[in-house]
């Protein structure tokens, strides 16, 4: 049983998605695969799995582009799992891409009275949302902006190598057995990633200093007491990629910093 409102969107965009040919996808993200579920006037297809790498979404550009007709897919936000193939969508001409918030696809599970929860219900579940509910396009963020999120992110893997290293070099040190090749290349190690480090500090702070809107941001961070440029790189860099109308509460909560009773 529908109530008179479901009722009335579900007409309204059936004849609307006649008119446009437009297919419905539904993408559920995990670490590893991609699920994949293709909806056509209504009638969803069997669902397929992509790898979640570069060229799993190649697989599923290519998987997309034998529609006829325009396409539009949703996917949740899934931490840092669900972005890269969000740009990878959103640079491809004929599709559209859609990021919701979990919980709005969660309730919508429950409006459709989903008794079970596999990876290729949700991605149905998906195509079904994005067939019924308002459209809101991914804003993809500029390409600057992703460059940064990545040297910040490679900055962030070493500066974690760099630290398990120094603590090796310390246990290794605190014995007379270890042999001095051992001690003089941990040594090395260090230094190597000490340089590529402040290498990709150097390039993300030039890249920073060419757009007008990235130098006025970090202007703004590091004239916050006890935040230098180091810092302020490995905030710019998450923060620049959000959408520009999310307000300070909200990336407190999207940090995990926000807890709730």
């Amino acid at each position: 049983m529908k109530c008179q409102g479901w009722e009335t969107s579900d007409h309204h965009n059936k004849h609307y998605l006649e008119g446009k040919n437009m297919n419905s996808v539904g993408i559920d993200v995990s670490q590893r695969e991609l699920v994949v579920v293709v909806s056509v006037k209504s009638k969803t297809r069997p669902a397929k799995t992509f790898e979640n790498t570069a060229s799993g979404h190649q697989a599923i550009i290519q998987h997309l582009a034998k529609l006829k007709g325009e396409t539009r897919i949703c996917l949740e936000a899934t931490g840092v799992y669900h972005f890269d193939l969000a740009v990878a969508l959103s640079r491809t001409e004929g599709l559209e891409v859609m990021v919701i918030n979990p919980k709005a696809s969660h309730n919508f599970a429950k409006v459709l009275m989903k008794r079970s929860k596999t990876d290729a219900i949700d991605a149905e579940t998906l195509a079904i949302y994005c067939e019924r509910m308002p459209f809101e396009a991914w804003q993809r963020p500029a390409d600057e902006n992703i460059a940064l999120r990545a040297m910040g992110r490679r900055i962030a893997a070493l500066t974690k190598l760099k630290t398990q290293t120094k603590n090796q070099l310390h246990a290794l040190s605190a014995t007379q057995d270890t042999p001095d090749i051992v001690l003089n290349q941990t040594e090395e190690l260090i230094e190597v990633l000490e340089k590529q480090i402040k290498a990709h500090r150097d390039s993300a702070l030039a890249l920073i200093r060419q757009h007008d809107l990235l130098a006025r941001a970090l202007a703004l961070i590091i004239g916050i007491k006890g935040i230098a440029e180091a810092s302020a790189i490995q905030l710019l860099a998450e923060l620049m990629v959000l959408p520009h109308d999310m307000n300070a509460k909200q990336w407190v909560a999207y940090a995990g910093l926000d807890p709730r009773h």
